[in-house]
């Protein structure tokens, strides 16, 4: 029997527009090992095009890969809780923007209504962030989130610390452990990485 079988993931994505094509490949292996992954899209991230691709070529890789229909929407999402839909969300990438209206309570957006709607079941939530002030406003959430039940982080590091030191992006390669680690109550270590 494959790892995954039968859990059903929530995969939401958030506008960190240069990082959106790298978690193609995760969502496929977890889907090769027997997960149903349904996806979900901040609407900044369902709407802009930006030199790292079209939007609508975003939508259509993830339809495509995971054979479900993209959310949006905060009434779509909000279904998350009262009906149980996953056993496990996941935000990849998630900008410091939703790391850190999540870890002041603010519920804006379809992808932090499926945040909170799982974490009222005690449910895990996965964060791969993606942000160019993770070690500047943003330290503060990590430290809030860290020390949340139920949010786990897939490891991370400064990606560029030369040109951007306050920047830290997960390594996305590791989403597959990190999931296997928090559908177990774990914190996948070492949280953090370096980048070569």
């Amino acid at each position: 029997m494959k790892a995954l079988e039968g859990i059903k993931i929530g995969f939401a994505v958030c506008g960190s527009f240069c990082t959106i094509a790298k978690v193609f490949e995760p969502i496929k292996r977890l889907m090769d090992d027997g997960a149903e992954v349904y996806p979900m899209m901040s609407v900044n991230a369902a709407s802009i095009d930006t030199r790292f691709g079209k939007a609508e070529d975003f939508k259509k890789e993830l339809e495509t890969i995971t054979g479900n229909p993209i959310q949006t929407k905060i009434e779509e999402t909000e279904q998350i809780g009262p009906q149980k839909l996953y056993d496990i969300l996941v935000v990849a990438p998630c900008t410091g923007n939703t790391m850190a209206k999540l870890a002041n309570a603010i519920t804006d957006t379809s992808v932090l209504m499926a945040m909170k709607a799982t974490l009222r079941n005690a449910y895990p939530v996965v964060i791969a962030i993606a942000t160019n002030d993770g070690l500047g406003l943003n330290l503060k959430n990590f430290g809030v989130l860290m020390n949340t039940e139920h949010v786990y982080f897939v490891p991370f590091g400064q990606d560029n610390y030369k040109k951007k030191k306050n920047s830290l992006v997960a390594k996305m390669d590791l989403i597959y452990d990190t999931i296997l680690e928090a559908l177990e109550g774990r914190q996948i270590q070492p949280v953090l990485v370096e980048y070569e």
